[in-house]
């Protein structure tokens, strides 16, 4: 995906990139598409506070993420709010050329959260859109989760139920 693509772009030249602090919001046409691309109901806000700092040609962004989701319960089927504040560290570096696209290669810790760049700018956005990414969890429950479980007698997550389960404890006790 080129970086105009994106459903939240924000194109950064590097040689802005030193020493600002900026607040990037998302639109309401761009949480749709974030929604649609998350698989959630909706994206009712996301706005990241940061700050950049530029060492040659790495930029380091620190700040926060905040955004406020609408999920769907895996187990009751129903949407609920979900709250969503994390920390947002970013490393933008030039990207490297790779000798040899199926090498394995070992990354140290600093190295986890970099994400290349080509050219005179980077797209902070898509990154901040793959961090609310990130950050959201696929098995949320909703508040009803429980209830709708007990209806439906299942009494673990963990204790396999059912006639093969019952089948199977009756064997092993025999």
């Amino acid at each position: 995906m080129s970086q105009n693509q994106n459903e939240m772009s924000r194109i950064v030249r590097l040689r802005h990139a030193d020493g600002e602090a900026m607040t990037i919001e998302a639109t309401a046409d761009e949480r749709i598409a974030l929604a649609e691309r998350f698989g959630v109901v909706a994206v009712d806000s996301l706005q990241a506070r940061v700050s950049l700092k530029r060492e040659g040609e790495v930029v380091a962004v620190t700040g926060r993420l905040e955004a406020d989701l609408i999920q769907s319960c895996g187990i009751s089927n129903e949407d609920f709010p979900v709250r969503i504040e994390e920390p947002f560290v970013v490393r933008f570096v030039p990207q490297m050329a790779h000798s040899v696209p199926d090498e394995e290669i070992e990354l140290e810790e600093s190295q986890l959260d970099e994400i290349e760049y080509s050219g005179d700018s980077f797209d902070l956005g898509e990154a901040i859109a793959q961090s609310l990414a990130l950050a959201i969890d696929p098995y949320a429950e909703g508040p009803n989760a429980d209830v709708v479980r007990r209806e439906a007698g299942i009494v673990s997550d963990e204790a396999p139920s059912g006639p093969l389960a019952d089948a199977l404890r009756k064997l092993s006790e025999g």
